[in-house]
């Protein structure tokens, strides 16, 4: 994971002061603290920033890793109650279960809302820990649910609180690392979602073995599963630094050599100044409902398919207790993808190729699903497992976005947006399994292999939007350069230009 520029010079830390663009925004925070921290001054030597890249590594990203296995482990362990008795026990019927995984992302959509302004104006690592300390305490209220509303109620608490988590991540990683770096910081910390499909269906396993308990086995799984996520909560609160100007473990030095690593990036640090005009661009910016909309397509099959794939398989002839085991090998095909397209973004960049390359076994896996004969069980199951393929293509669409878009209050609202996007689809994707259609769903699987490859295409047309878009500031910092207009320089660089106004920003694809 080398990066191109490996040690800093301090001396070279102090941004270089030349006219530029005229701009109105202000400049970032991590500006004004190498300013004031008077970098020259400090000891002289270089500072390695590979060493400093494994500290942050270190103190970060098994945190983020641990938030996201539990965000997507409480969202999903319905479907692992599904298959302990959940439905009945609370006397569920017709589309009472699909209407409670609905209810999870209508709120999570509605939620990103006001996020994207407490994120604006919040330290994100304090406000995540926040939230998953109460998305923690909904977990473990999910113990004493009773009926279809107590449970649509605990479902809805529970999509309000972890709406915070992908937009938290994403600005989170896109503080600390450059755009060639954080695209396997991305992987890492999404790795806890896989890693939670395989424990799903181990836990499940363990507790539909419980017998003889006061609390059926599914309701003490949901008390764990709680507990656990209120002790992540606290140390997500203790751990993940405010920024990277006011971290403890790193020293001036470091800080300074890190902001300025980082500096390439184009995107700035932190400036908590609520811009308007960045909003407004927002809206009228096409890659942004692009990616909105490919998120939302591949979150109707990937949501699909990681609340039902338990009664999917059970309806294969399987038991409840080798549904659950049946499960696991999907996290492990998650994880294979994920770590595949991991480090191919961080070596050869190409991030629609490597979107493109999850999507098509997904395809084939919906195929698979929809079209094998239902007595062939191995192509059943290899379908199943084959759809998960397309889960690591959200994580390559949070750190596009967030490599994409500069400007604080444009890159805060974009973050949200794009995972609504997703939460959209989750808001869809249940619904196509509907009562009627069961046992065999077959309208839900053709909309699911339909979607992805929609997804796919769209992919494409965000590329090729790209390719434009860079074509287009390529002119106009030309033009600029034969006006004499100083480019490169500290209002660029930390001046909280969006993308679209900085002519030196280019768009990675």
């Amino acid at each position: 994971m080398a990066s191109t520029n490996e040690k800093t010079p301090i001396s070279d830390a102090a941004p270089a002061s030349m006219s530029s663009v005229t701009t109105t925004t202000h400049l970032d925070n991590a500006y004004n603290f190498i300013q004031n921290t008077n970098a020259a001054s400090l000891e002289p030597g270089d500072v390695d920033i590979r060493a400093i890249r494994r500290k942050v590594d270190f103190h970060l990203i098994p945190i983020m890793l641990l938030v996201y296995a539990m965000q997507f482990l409480d969202k999903v362990n319905i479907n692992y109650a599904a298959v302990m008795g959940f439905n009945q026990d609370l006397h569920l019927k017709g589309n009472n279960f699909s209407d409670a995984v609905t209810a999870f992302s209508v709120a999570l959509v509605i939620a990103e809302i006001p996020n994207g302004y407490f994120l604006q104006k919040f330290p994100v690592g304090k406000w995540l820990g926040c939230n998953v300390v109460l998305w923690g305490i909904v977990t473990c209220s999910f113990a004493g649910i009773k009926n279809y509303a107590t449970l649509l109620t605990a479902r809805i608490f529970l999509g309000i609180f972890e709406a915070s988590t992908a937009p938290s991540l994403m600005l989170l990683s896109s503080q600390w690392y450059t755009r060639a770096e954080a695209g396997s910081r991305f992987q890492f910390w999404f790795m806890g979602m896989p890693i939670s499909q395989v424990l799903g269906g181990l836990i499940s396993f363990a507790f539909q073995h419980v017998e003889d308990a006061k609390l059926e086995g599914w309701r003490i799984m949901f008390l764990t599963l709680g507990a656990v996520t209120i002790l992540i909560g606290l140390g997500a609160l203790y751990m993940l630094p405010d920024s990277p100007m006011k971290v403890k473990w790193l020293s001036e030095k470091e800080k300074v050599a890190l902001l300025m690593h980082i500096s390439e990036n184009r995107t700035g640090v932190e400036n908590r100044h609520l811009e308007v005009k960045q909003l407004v661009e927002l809206l009228l910016d096409p890659q942004i409902w692009m990616l909105f909309l490919i998120n939302c397509l591949i979150a109707i099959s990937s949501g699909v398919i990681t609340a039902y794939s338990s009664t999917i398989i059970r309806q294969f002839g399987y038991t409840s207790k080798e549904a659950a085991l049946l499960n696991m090998p999907s996290g492990l095909v998650s994880f294979i993808f994920a770590l595949l397209a991991g480090v191919g973004v961080r070596h050869a960049s190409h991030r629609w190729a490597w979107l493109l390359a999850c999507c098509l076994p997904a395809i084939l896996g919906g195929g698979l699903m929809s079209y094998a004969p239902k007595d062939n069980k191995g192509a059943l199951l290899t379908g199943v497992y084959l759809v998960n393929a397309i889960t690591p293509t959200i994580i390559i669409i949070y750190q596009w976005a967030m490599c994409n878009v500069a400007g604080h209050t444009k890159r805060a609202i974009a973050a949200v947006v794009v995972a609504g996007g997703f939460g959209a689809g989750s808001i869809i994707g249940p619904q196509t399994f509907r009562a009627q259609d069961a046992p065999e769903y077959h309208t839900a699987k053709v909309i699911l292999m339909a979607t992805q490859a929609s997804a796919a295409g769209m992919t494409v047309v965000l590329f090729g939007y790209y390719v434009w878009a860079n074509k287009v500031k390529e002119r106009r910092s030309r033009k600029l350069e034969a006006e004499g207009v100083a480019v490169n320089s500290t209002e660029d660089t930390w001046g909280n230009l969006t993308d679209k106004q900085n002519p030196e920003f280019r768009y990675v694809y």
